[in-house]
């Protein structure tokens, strides 16, 4: 049988895995009882709608209120003509209901009302119908824009003193960000008027990813349906991975059971993990597709770009970051600053960006590999050496992030190595001014400490080898590249001592770490 690790809320399939539809959503129930207008926001995929549907089917069925789930998404095309936003929005919330309520909570029909007021004058015919308070989520508030946008809130804030007669009981906005964030025009700066338009709500409520201990439990509910066990260790590899994250706990959950050891007599183990995580990552299914497309919007730019390169943030709003946070690409570390939310996008995000160089690159023999298939170092810094004497600079420009292009293409060309059989980690962070790599191919490990030397900047070869060092021994025995890319202006007069031509610098050599292991520097 197929098994859906549906991770919030009704499954779509006959077997499913889930945690109370509340359970990361403390209080909401209360704030029903009490009559309160609330705002739910998390990152896309993270279980919001699952979690609010199947809790509104608990309240409807408790005999209580009339709950159900609306979604304003069908008005998103219709941002500056009100009328048009109202009548897509209120056609499909009449097809909404008369699904999910029973009869005698149905609406009647929508009166003709003027344009601006009918979503309003919809829902207080409504509630003075409905024999049951009406309890309303609205989903996908953030799909709205401009003036439909303004106008649904000023709607629902007119609305709020009738209630819970005549309007609404409760009513809760679902979307990616916070209300104050809404912007009147999409990636523009000028935010809602002061006097927001919904100043009614009491709260704003964060759905958070899962607890380790919540992740155990889903995975726990398998095994208690199929006795298929997980080891323990596989299970806190699941969660560090993808740091709880709802749709990346289910899909690695998924290949687990479903592709990798499908046989229930199977134990998962970490490897397996590791291999789940693997596949997710090349398959670069919707969920991680649609994130990696931010990564093309300028705001989104300007921090990821700086977060590759191990570089200090420069001059940004708090807006934009917590624009990237709402999106779930970044996450604020207890211990201070900005982090990619888990190591999972970690590997996503630079693997996307240097598919532009990867699909760059010109037909490479694999001469790194002897005849039983395993890799020579030698042979393959001799491979890297004339790679980039040919093809490097050009492919430069491939890269859609100027300032980690190098990166970008050294990662392409890596990619193309392990295409037989290896795996490439990367560590990168702010401030730490470098980005770290792990090539595992068979036997051989690889540590890469990859430094850019800029101008007005001294030769970062010290620095490097330091940093080398620390990762080597993070990592375990392997052996050390510091690669070192030049990218100071061209030298134009003996009086500058600015970069080489690229015939003149490449190279490289070896030097001893500060314990004595011999590690390669090359100059590029």
């Amino acid at each position: 049988m197929m098994r859906h690790f549906n991770t919030a809320g009704p499954c779509r399939q006959n077997l499913h895995y889930m945690l109370p539809s509340t359970s990361r959503l403390p209080n909401l129930e209360q704030f029903i009882a009490q009559e309160n207008y609330f705002v739910i926001h998390a990152p896309r995929q993270i279980g919001k709608t699952t979690a609010i549907m199947g809790l509104a089917q608990q309240l409807t069925a408790s005999n209580r209120y009339a709950a159900i789930v609306l979604s304003a998404e069908v008005g998103a095309p219709f941002s500056q003509d009100i009328a048009s936003a109202e009548d897509a929005i209120l056609g499909a919330w009449q097809n909404t209901i008369s699904i999910r309520l029973p009869p005698d909570c149905q609406p009647p029909v929508w009166a003709a009302s003027p344009p601006g007021q009918r979503i309003r004058d919809a829902l207080q015919t409504w509630a003075i119908a409905c024999p049951k308070p009406l309890v309303i989520f609205i989903d996908e508030i953030d799909a709205l824009q401009d003036l439909a946008l303004v106008s649904m809130l000023r709607q629902l804030r007119d609305g709020y003193t009738n209630r819970p007669k005549a309007f609404p009981q409760s009513l809760g906005l679902i979307g990616m960000r916070d209300v104050r964030d809404y912007k009147v025009a999409a990636g523009g700066s000028e935010r809602l008027q002061s006097s927001s338009p919904f100043n009614i709500k009491v709260e704003s409520l964060t759905m958070r990813n899962f607890y380790a201990a919540e992740v155990a439990e889903l995975y726990q509910q398998h095994t208690n349906d199929t006795g298929q066990t997980f080891e323990p260790a596989a299970i806190q590899l699941a969660f560090d991975l993808t740091q709880g994250q709802p749709w990346l706990v289910n899909a690695i959950a998924r290949q687990l059971t479903e592709v990798i050891a499908p046989e229930p007599s199977i134990t998962i183990t970490s490897a397996m993990v590791e291999e789940a995580k693997e596949i997710l990552i090349r398959r670069q299914d919707t969920h991680l597709d649609s994130l990696a497309e931010r990564l093309r919007e300028d705001r989104v730019k300007a921090i990821v770009q700086p977060m590759l390169a191990g570089q200090s943030l420069p001059e940004t709003s708090n807006e934009d970051r917590q624009y990237l946070v709402d999106l779930g690409l970044l996450r604020r570390d207890p211990a201070g600053g900005l982090v990619i939310a888990n190591p999972i996008y970690r590997e996503v995000l630079p693997r996307v960006l240097a598919q532009g160089p990867q699909d760059s690159l010109p037909m490479i023999a694999p001469s790194w590999l002897k005849v039983d298939g395993t890799m020579d170092l030698e042979w393959l810094l001799t491979a890297f050496l004339e790679f980039w004497l040919q093809h490097g600079e050009a492919l430069l420009k491939s890269a859609s992030y100027p300032e980690i292009a190098p990166h970008l293409v050294l990662m392409a060309f890596l990619h193309r190595v392990i295409n037989g059989g290896g795996s490439l980690e990367r560590e990168y962070a702010i401030g730490r001014d470098r980005m770290d790599l792990c090539l595992r191919y068979g036997e051989v490990k690889l540590g890469i400490e990859i430094k850019v030397w800029r101008d007005k900047k001294a030769d970062p070869v010290v620095k490097g080898l330091e940093q080398l060092e620390g990762y080597l021994k993070r990592i375990g025995p392997a052996e050390g590249w510091l690669v070192i890319f030049d990218r100071r202006r061209r030298k134009r007069s003996y009086r500058r001592k600015n970069a080489l031509e690229l015939e003149e610098r490449l190279g490289e050599t070896k030097m001893q770490t500060s314990t004595g292991q011999m590690v390669t520097v090359i100059r590029a």
